[in-house]
């Protein structure tokens, strides 16, 4: 398995970012091959992480390219900072 976890910093609105995420975003990667899982979270004071769980290395990249452009079409101005990116293969999980 192959996880992403991507940390956004000032979020202006995280009520309507999880809304959008959820209702929208979602629905575009659930059908990537290899999907697993995905989760978005609010850490407070402007901070959310999501983390996506994929079988292998390619569906996290078909993820990566989806977040980027559904983040400049929809989310631009509520995710005003670039994400840390953090990837890499799974080596343990319960």
């Amino acid at each position: 398995m192959y996880a992403m976890v991507r940390r956004y910093e000032g979020v202006t609105d995280p009520a309507e970012a999880g809304r959008l995420v959820s209702e929208e975003f979602v629905p575009l990667i659930r059908p990537i091959p290899g999907f697993v899982a995905y989760f978005w979270v609010d850490a407070g004071a402007g901070v959310m992480v999501s983390t996506s769980v994929f079988e292998d290395q390619a569906g996290a990249e078909e993820s990566t390219r989806r977040a980027a452009d559904f983040v400049r079409e929809h989310l631009a101005s509520l995710l005003p900072n670039p994400p840390q990116v953090t990837a890499g293969e799974v080596v343990a999980s319960g």
